[in-house]
């Protein structure tokens, strides 16, 4: 169905894999227009409970394709920004939770795409002290700042100096600092880093689904209000929650003393 993409699911949970390894997984037209395709079949997927994102190879991915970005003037640079943030935005704005298992370079485009997943899991260098995640946006480098929202998001996720340290200098960090400096959730030897991000995502799975996309919608609108609002959106989707099965069994379960949850999405 997809050339520069593999889809699949295990149970409840999806597995988006970006599978162009002979160029680094660099999302050109192809990758992005592929995307935009799954991420339709995604919002349609009433059984989805989360999805995960990762990259074939050596790379998560290497960025966005400098040779076909290369030709561009300021309208195809402002359209080719405005696709490219337009896709990560639908990512971010998933209502199932989202992890990001990077498994090799993050880069500019790559980095962006990891930070609009709700968690970010990065594999460690082998035993030999190879490969591993790493993270940047070395756009600069390039000529051109990040342009698919890594100034918004990179700040939001480490706090303004840091960010503007590893953008002005596009830098590289590997999977350890990233985790020092609040980018990344946790990492993982390598050949774990898939068996983490599963284990993560069914933690997620396991819970009652309409709590879970209303906790994430408190948090991801809250924190664009200020503090007030929040509290009121967090007191009217808490209220919500009352009026669903998921809640009386939650709650059964719990009276009962019951380990057992039959949560319905209803």
């Amino acid at each position: 169905m997809y050339q520069t993409i593999r889809y699949e699911k295990d149970g409840s949970i999806g597995i988006a894999t970006i599978n162009r390894p002979e160029a680094l997984n660099a999302l050109n037209s192809t990758v992005i227009s592929e995307l935009e395709q799954l991420l339709t079949e995604i919002e349609k997927d009433d059984a989805l409970r989360a999805l995960i994102i990762t990259g074939e190879g050596r790379s998560f991915v290497a960025g966005a394709d400098i040779g076909e970005q290369y030709p561009l003037d300021i309208a195809g640079g402002r359209k080719w920004g405005q696709r490219g943030s337009a896709v990560m935005r639908r990512i971010e704005k998933l209502e199932i939770p989202t992890i990001a298992a990077v498994n090799g370079f993050a880069l500019g485009g790559g980095c962006e795409l990891a930070m609009s997943c709700d968690i970010i899991l990065a594999a460690l260098p082998n035993e030999a002290g190879k490969g591993g995640a790493k993270f940047g946006q070395p756009e600069v480098g390039l000529g051109i700042t990040p342009g698919f929202s890594g100034t918004q998001r990179l700040p939001r996720r480490v706090g303004a100096a840091k960010a503007k340290e590893l953008i002005f200098s596009g830098k590289m960090i590997g999977a350890e600092e990233a985790k020092r400096i609040g980018l990344v959730n946790e990492v993982y030897a390598p050949e774990a880093l898939m068996e983490g991000a599963l284990a993560m995502a069914k933690s997620f799975t396991a819970n009652a689904p309409i709590a879970v996309k209303y906790s994430k919608a408190c948090i991801d609108r809250g924190l664009q209000m200020d503090i007030d609002d929040g509290i009121a959106l967090e007191n009217e989707l808490f209220a919500m929650c009352f009026a669903t099965a998921d809640q009386k069994e939650g709650m059964g379960a719990f009276l009962e003393k019951r380990k057992e949850k039959n949560f319905q999405n209803k």
